[in-house]
């Protein structure tokens, strides 16, 4: 009874409000009905800031900035809608687009599955489904590694870690249950153990590290010098029966260091450079070992974690640390350093742009420090943490541990085998004067994949470039715009050179008028839709530019659709196409007085092969064009 009387309620609700609402958004229904985007926008951001807003609202509010091409404000009212129940699949589908020109790659996948799952046979949704992982710039690249669970060796604990020497492998496990368990993940305290390498892949058979490194705390995080002679690991501060606390009651973590005596790590010794009021761990070795990399959160670092280096001398003892050189700690956690036998670092963290928790990137040796600091990419790195990853050049393979799906444990081990070199590259767009060949300054740089999403925008510099990072089997799309100039655009192919650099050069405007024509590059629409992609959105760009310049200049924009359809059909969506160009002039500042827009169907074709024309040839017949009715 009782979920009767509500189901009532919330019905006279539901009606006595769209009474209201009928009412209410009469004038903004109306503009929007015409197609007038820009004014029912206005109108239904009227009724919200009269506390007048529903989903009604906001679902035609998202709408309207959706055909004109605001993509920001129709991901912030599509947001409102998408929560509702009977919500409508092209809603749930522009919502997702919305998402994806806004560079939210992820959220957009997730709403492109509702909208498949909705809508199964669409087109666009097999279209998807087929490649899920259409954008996002980091999936997007082509995996440069293999990732293998160790199953022989990972268990249902944590396991991570992982440096090989010879045919022993030493990795940090939670594994002896003989510890006490650890408050954070209750899971036991971890301990070193080695393991050894048996055939090509396996790594099985793993003893608890012999010893005096081992303790009833934690110790993890191996490196050992190339003769076999030292180990340097972190543990617990604890060293003699004596567990020591910072002033708030925390125990850290240290660096400590132990001596191979007869084939048994013994004469463990702590690092000078610890402290029982901060953490240093995950030590790693320059390939002449005189360089010793670790980890620390200690104070005037730049994050909660920063990565440092310090001078191994003659004698074993160590200089003073100092931070990486390079742009490589963040304000977030910078930790697990390794570094290969080329000098490349490889390290964990969140402060750097990944896929996800901690990523694992890369930076190149460099003077004496480091470059330009890269995502080593999918597979490497998960939507999850990924860290600790060791890597020989000789070999191409190495270890990354990983709390991704599908593992054993908390964490797990992976082997990666390097299936092609890593090739991250930078491009240069340089923007001249097509006349002059002058330099541009001030010129807005876009740069775009292949599929029309932004990747980043820079403005060019007094010699007119701009850089861009890319990657080497990527292809791009860079566009420059500048005021009183004709927008223009270059092709970056993939398979560019790590360092390319392309020239974008820029016609005054006045030279896209051809008598009483403005002549664009081809206007296209998706077949059956009306709303202004960013190509389209990039070639109006230029009718703005020219409109602003001359003032009082009237324009007509003319629509036209292919043979598809009916003759009646086609003129209608002619018509939807003409406004929708109308309104997008019309949102950039343009007086709606000086541009108009008509439908012309099907009637003036480009093509006339009517049922016989191929998929190009009908999207080639619909297109925009634009007539000067006074100067």
């Amino acid at each position: 009874m009782k979920k009767t009387v509500t189901f009532l309620l919330l019905l006279a609700i539901s009606t006595s409000a769209m009474i209201a609402q009928n009412k209410d958004t009469k004038k903004a229904d109306g503009y929007y009905d015409r197609l007038a985007y820009t004014d029912a926008a206005d109108e239904y951001q009227k009724l919200l800031k009269k506390n007048k807003g529903d989903r009604y609202v906001y679902e035609r509010l998202a709408n309207s900035y959706f055909f004109i091409n605001d993509t920001k404000k129709a991901e912030t009212f599509y947001k409102r809608v998408v929560k509702g129940r009977k919500v409508d699949a092209e809603t749930v589908f522009n919502y997702a687009q919305s998402l994806k020109a806004n560079g939210k790659y992820a959220e957009s996948n997730e709403w492109m599955k509702k909208f498949a799952a909705m809508k199964p046979n669409d087109n666009r949704a097999i279209s998807f489904l087929k490649n899920p992982d259409y954008l996002p710039q980091l999936l997007e690249k082509k995996a440069k590694f293999s990732a293998t669970n160790l199953t022989d060796l990972n268990s249902k604990y944590s396991d991570f870690g992982g440096f090989m020497i010879g045919k022993d492998f030493y990795f940090a496990s939670a594994r002896n249950t003989a510890r006490k368990t650890y408050d954070w993940n209750d899971e036991p305290f971890l301990d070193i153990y080695k393991a050894s390498q048996v055939g090509k892949e396996a790594i099985k058979d793993e003893t608890l590290l012999d010893g005096e490194v081992n303790t009833k705390y934690h110790e993890s995080s191996v490196v050992i010098t190339q003769d076999g002679k030292r180990m340097y690991f972190d543990r617990n501060d604890y060293n003699d029966g004596d567990y020591e606390k910072n002033e708030e009651g925390i125990n850290q973590i240290n660096l400590y260091y132990a001596e191979n005596v007869n084939g048994v790590w013994k004469d463990v010794q702590l690092a000078p450079f610890n402290s029982s009021e901060f953490s240093t761990g995950h030590p790693a070795l320059s390939p002449d070992g005189n360089t010793l990399y670790f980890s620390s959160d200690r104070p005037g670092g730049q994050g909660m974690s920063d990565i440092y280096q310090v001078s191994i001398l003659e004698d074993g003892t160590f200089g003073n640390p100092t931070p990486v050189v390079g742009n490589i700690n963040t304000e977030g956690t910078d930790a697990f350093p390794y570094v290969d036998s080329n000098g490349t670092l490889y390290f964990a963290s969140n402060g750097h742009l990944g896929l996800g928790g901690l990523d694992v990137f890369y930076a190149e040796s460099k003077g004496n420090g480091f470059a330009k600091v890269k995502n080593m990419g999918n597979v490497v790195n998960s939507m999850d943490d990924d860290f600790a990853f060791v890597f020989d050049g000789n070999t191409q393979e190495g270890f990354v541990s990983s709390n991704r799906k599908g593992g054993k444990g908390s964490d797990d081990i992976y082997k990666v085998k390097q299936l092609e070199p890593l090739c991250d590259a930078t491009a240069t767009v340089v923007v001249i004067d097509a006349n002059t060949k002058k330099p541009i300054a001030g010129a807005r740089v876009d740069f775009y994949d292949t599929l029309e999403n932004k990747i980043g925008t820079l403005t060019s510099v007094s010699n007119g470039t701009t850089t861009f990072d890319t990657t080497c089997d990527v292809a791009y799309v860079s566009q420059a715009v500048m005021k009183d100039y004709e927008s223009n655009s270059v092709n970056v192919p993939a398979g560019h050179d790590e360092n390319v650099r392309v020239t974008i050069a820029l016609k005054p405007i006045e030279d896209i008028i051809k008598e009483d024509k403005i002549v664009l590059n081809p206007i296209y629409f998706d077949y059956d839709k009306h709303n202004i992609k960013p190509q389209a959105a990039f070639e109006l760009d230029k009718v703005v530019t020219l409109m602003k310049k001359y003032p009082t200049m009237v324009v007509r924009a003319e629509s036209h659709t292919d043979s598809r359809a009916t003759e009646a059909y086609n003129l209608a969506l002619s018509n939807r196409r003409a406004q929708a160009t109308v309104q997008y002039i019309i949102s950039k500042g343009v007086d709606e007085a000086r541009i108009s827009g008509v439908g012309k169907g099907e009637s003036t074709p480009i093509n006339s092969c009517g049922d016989k024309c191929t998929d190009e040839q009908h999207s080639k017949n619909r297109r925009s064009e634009f007539t000067i009715v006074e100067q």
